[in-house]
C-alpha cells in the first residue's frame, strides 16, 4: 500500500470510528492525516472480532501461522523506502533510522515465524513413577497491545510477531502521535494472509477509560504493554480486577560506563549511537554518563565535538542527522530538564538552547554535571547527555545502580574481564559492552525492578502470549 491509511481496522475491515484526530508532523506542524478514533462501542466491536476469530486461528496448523508472518517480513522490507518515510513524517526521526526500524521491525515477523514452529513442551516419567508428565502451551487468548510513538513500527511488531505466534487474536492500540505506522502494518498483515478478527486496530476517544473499558472484558485475557513507569503501574493495577497477565517494557535511566582503561575514540563512537539512535528517543538510549575522573575531560570534549557536528533539520532531508522531538510538547520537557540541571549548578558543553523557527527541534547537547544534579533522575528521551566524572570502577557502578530503573547499562573498557565482571554487578535486564546498541529479535529484551516485567523477542518473547498446561498421565 502507498497510500497512507487513517480508518480503523477491525474483523479485517477498514472502519471510520466515532471521531477523527488530527496527525502531525513534528518538523513544521502541519497535519499529514486525520485518523479514525474509536468508543467503547467500536472497541467492543474489536473485541467481538478477536473472540470470534480466536478458535479457528488457535487451530492452524503451525506452518500456517508460520508462513502468514513470513509473508508479512516480505512485505514490509519490499516497502520499507515507503513505511520508512512515513515513520519519519510522523515521528520526525531521521529517515537513516526510520529505515533502520522498519528493518529491524520486519525481523520480528522473520524470527517469530521461525519460532512458531519451535515451540518446546515436555514428555517424562514422574519421579515416583506411577505416571507420565505432559507439560504443552496454549495460547493465553485475546491480547491488548499498547505501544508508544517513539518505534511505532518496531514495538509493533515485537508485539504482534510472537502473538501471532502463539495462535492469539490481538487488538492493538498504537499512540495517538504516532497511528499511521500502526495501520500501515495492519494493512501488510491483511494482504499477507492473517485471517479477519485476528488483528484489530482501535485508537480510542478518551485513552485511559478506553482502555480501562477493553481491559474489563473477561474475554481480554493479556496485556503487553510498552511506555512509562507510571502509566505500567496503572494498568497493572487494573488488569489485577480479571487477573490479566501482564508483560510491561517500561522506563529507563541507562547508565553508560568509560571505565579507566577504554579507548576513548571507541567509547566516543558508542555513546554516539547509544545516546542518538533515533534522536534520543528510546528507553534503551544512554540516560547518565560515568566516566572515570583520569579521561572524563577528554571523553566530554570528544563527545561534544561529534554531537555538535550533527546537523538538525526535517527528517525526510538525507542530509540531516537529528530531527525534531515528536511534538513541541516533549521538546518542551527536554528543554526544561536541561535549564532546570543548569540552575542546579551543570555546565553545557555544546548546545542546551531551544532553536528559533518552527518544528520541535533541540539540539545536540553535552553538559557537565555532578552527582545529585537532578536531571540524573529522569530518564530525558532526547538528544541530551549528563556526564559525570567518578573516581574509580566502584563509584560508577554504585552510581549506575542507585536508580529505581533498570532497562539497559553500558560498559566501555579495554578489558574483558573486568567489563563482564562490571555487567554482572550492574542491576539491568541488558548490558552492551562495547558497543552502542545490541537489540535484536533473537535476544531477550527487558529490565529490572521499575524497568518491566517479562521479556520481549528471543525464545522468550513467544511465551509472553503462552499458557502452561501440565497434563497427568496414568500408566
Amino acid at each position: 500500500m502507498t497510500t497512507i491509511q487513517s480508518d480503523l481496522f477491525i474483523d479485517g475491515k477498514w472502519h471510520k470510528g466515532s471521531g477523527r484526530l488530527p496527525v502531525y508532523d513534528p518538523s513544521d506542524g502541519s497535519v499529514i492525516a486525520e485518523v479514525a478514533t474509536s468508543n467503547n462501542e467500536i472497541n467492543d466491536l474489536a473485541i467481538d472480532a478477536a473472540e470470534r476469530a480466536a478458535k479457528p486461528f488457535a487451530a492452524l496448523a503451525p506452518r500456517q501461522r508460520a508462513e502468514m508472518l513470513r509473508r508479512a517480513y516480505e512485505l514490509m522490507i519490499a516497502e520499507l523506502d515507503y513505511l520508512a518515510q512515513l515513520v519519519t513524517r510522523e515521528n520526525g526521526k531521521v529517515l537513516a533510522d526510520a529505515r533502520a526500524e522498519v528493518a529491524y521491525a520486519a525481523e520480528f515477523f522473520r524470527w517469530f515465524s521461525e519460532e512458531t514452529v519451535r515451540i518446546q513442551g515436555d514428555f517424562r516419567m514422574a519421579p515416583s513413577g506411577d505416571k507420565r508428565i505432559i507439560v504443552t502451551h496454549q495460547p493465553v487468548g485475546i491480547s491488548m497491545l499498547i505501544t508508544p510513538w517513539n518505534f511505532p513500527a518496531a514495538m509493533a511488531t515485537r508485539k504482534i510477531g510472537p502473538a501471532l505466534a502463539a495462535g492469539c487474536t490481538v487488538i492493538l492500540k498504537p499512540a495517538a502521535e504516532t497511528p499511521l505506522t500502526a495501520l500501515a502494518i495492519a494493512d501488510i498483515l491483511d494482504r499477507a494472509g492473517v485471517p479477519a478478527g485476528v488483528v484489530n486496530v482501535i485508537l480510542p476517544d478518551h485513552t485511559g477509560p478506553g482502555i480501562s473499558h477493553i481491559l474489563h472484558d473477561p474475554r481480554v485475557r493479556n496485556l503487553s504493554f510498552t511506555g512509562s513507569t507510571e502509566v505500567g503501574q496503572l494498568l497493572i493495577k487494573q488488569s489485577a480486577d480479571q487477573v490479566i497477565r501482564t508483560s510491561m517494557e517500561l522506563g529507563g535511566n541507562a547508565p553508560f560506563l568509560v571505565l579507566a582503561d577504554a579507548d576513548v575514540d571507541a567509547a566516543v563512537q558508542g555513546a554516539m549511537v547509544a545516546k542518538m539512535r533515533n534522536g534520543g528517543a528510546a528507553c534503551t538510549s544512554a540516560n547518565r554518563f560515568y566516566v572515570d575522573k583520569n579521561l572524563a575531560e577528554e571523553f566530554a570534549s570528544k563527545f561534544a565535538l561529534a554531537m555538535k557536528a550533527l546537523q538538525v533539520g526535517p527528517g525526510l532531508d538525507t542530509n540531516n542527522q537529528l530531527g525534531p522531538s515528536v511534538s513541541i510538547k516533549e521538546r518542551d520537557k527536554i528543554a526544561a530538564l536541561v535549564d532546570q540541571a543548569v540552575a542546579d549548578g551543570a555546565t553545557v558543553i555544546t548546545g542546551g538552547e531551544v532553536p528559533t523557527g518552527p518544528g520541535a527541534f533541540y539540539p545536540a547537547t553535552v553538559i557537565n554535571v555532578a552527582v545529585g544534579n537532578p536531571i540524573l533522575d529522569y530518564e530525558i528521551f532526547g538528544p541530551v547527555a549528563p556526564i559525570v566524572a567518578v573516581e574509580n570502577d566502584e563509584e560508577a557502578i554504585r552510581h549506575a545502580n542507585a536508580s529505581p530503573y533498570g532497562l539497559i547499562s553500558y560498559v566501555f573498557s579495554g578489558d574483558l574481564k573486568r567489563a563482564i565482571r562490571t555487567a554482572e554487578a550492574l542491576e539491568s535486564g541488558m548490558v552492551a559492552i562495547n558497543r552502542g546498541v545490541i537489540s535484536d529479535p533473537a535476544a531477550p529484551f527487558g529490565g529490572f525492578k521499575q524497568s518491566g516485567l517479562g521479556r520481549e523477542g528471543g525464545f522468550a518473547g513467544i511465551h509472553e502470549f503462552l499458557e502452561t498446561k501440565y497434563i497427568g498421565v496414568e500408566i
